[in-house]
């Protein structure tokens, strides 16, 4: 079976973890043997890549083509205007990407079906493009895409024409499927596929062999906050609870991003600079060590789908305090996974510390709850998806 995966959300070897999450789901098919993939995930185009653009800078510097842990991956590049952007994404990166995907025909590589990832654009451009080249396709919405962007009126009409036109659409929790059918689409075609967790790459290391690795304290407790330094996913409430929280307790944020400066001076108004280390990007082949050496993993996200984050964190052994949003209470489902927010606050985060600590569970049955999200489940049910649409 020829699958060719298209999504801009896709790492590179620019941003080699931005959308970690669809080429781990890509690489666990292949491992079956049963499919031959190519990824064509579409970059905005910019002509400058000095570093004061950022984020655009990026998308200018990425590749037209590499390879990644053995998989062709071509970055055709699409408009995106200011303003307008939004309502012609789909059209503009549908136009950019066909030549490509002809080339690819073109040269043998004359693909079954489309997975496509995130509904909007990237679905819509991709129903675009299995119309115009007679391909049967099927999106997974991943959160945003869903939870988010139909609040606008063009986009939601696009999103719906784009799932009746679909083979399926899969919500990679339960929420977002059924949020998907709330808007209108056959739930006859709707599917629940959840990202796993590698636990072989994310497994618990000792805590105080990982604090010396390191370089942290091995005494006191140690609050983890990992994610892009946004306000979408909370750092700041972290730092309000650590305020709250015994002088022992301190905070490791881990991440990139606009909002860094604005954390270190929230951080250094409420006297607590000395008690933050922002670490930066962390690999993630370095990932496991951050989270075996904290007590808790802190996810205070406004908006998640599937937070990978969560499972990674488990599966190291490390409970979590989450936001009760979408996904999160599919993963922190049992006491040994850790407690959910009362409200997305540093004052419940706070008290969520202390509710965690007052039944810590161990680090065993931590790791045995991640046990539940191997990648096998989701695998087998792609593979019968695909099949079925063939």
């Amino acid at each position: 079976m020829k699958v060719l995966l298209f999504s801009s959300l896709y790492p590179s070897s620019v941003r080699p973890i931005h959308g970690i999450f669809v080429e781990t789901r890509l690489r666990e098919l292949l491992k079956t043997g049963e499919v031959h993939a190519k990824v064509v995930a579409p970059v905005p185009w910019f002509p400058l890549r000095a570093q004061l653009f950022g984020e655009y800078a990026q998308f200018a510097a990425t590749p037209s083509f590499e390879q990644r842990n053995g998989i062709d991956v071509h970055h055709p590049r699409y408009l995106l205007l200011p303003k307008v952007g939004m309502n012609m994404a789909p059209w503009t990166m549908a136009r950019a990407a066909l030549p490509t995907l002809q080339r690819l025909q073109r040269e043998g590589f004359d693909f079954d079906l489309i997975d496509a990832h995130y509904y909007y654009p990237d679905g819509v451009a991709a129903a675009i493009i299995a119309r115009r080249m007679g391909k049967p396709f099927v999106v997974t919405a991943r959160g945003t895409d869903l939870n988010l962007i139909p609040k606008y009126a063009y986009p939601r009409a696009r999103i719906l024409e784009t799932a009746a036109q679909a083979g399926a659409s899969i919500g990679v929790c339960r929420a977002l499927a059924e949020t998907l059918e709330r808007l209108g689409a056959d739930p006859d075609k709707l599917h629940t596929l959840r990202n796993g967790v590698d636990l072989e790459r994310f497994a618990p290391e000792p805590r105080d062999a990982a604090r010396q690795r390191l370089g942290l304290p091995v005494h006191g407790r140690l609050m983890l906050s990992v994610g892009h330094l946004i306000d979408r996913k909370g750092h700041f409430i972290a730092i309000d609870a650590l305020a709250l929280l015994p002088a022992e307790v301190s905070l490791a944020i881990a991440g990139t991003g606009p909002d860094r400066q604005a954390l270190e001076k929230r951080a250094e108004q409420l006297g607590l600079r000395h008690r933050v280390r922002f670490v930066g990007v962390v690999p993630q082949a370095e990932l496991k060590w951050w989270y075996s050496a904290a007590d808790v993993l802190a996810l205070c996200s406004s908006r998640e789908g599937w937070a990978n984050v969560l499972l990674e964190a488990l599966a190291c052994g490390t409970p979590v305090i989450a936001t009760d949003i979408w996904g999160t209470p599919e993963v922190v489902s049992t006491p040994e996974a850790g407690v959910l927010m009362r409200e997305r606050s540093g004052v419940a985060l706070a008290e969520a510390w202390i509710r965690l600590l007052m039944a810590y569970p161990t680090r065993e049955a931590t790791r045995a709850h991640a046990e539940q999200f191997s990648w096998d489940s989701t695998t087998k049910g792609q593979l019968e998806l695909f099949r079925s649409l063939l």
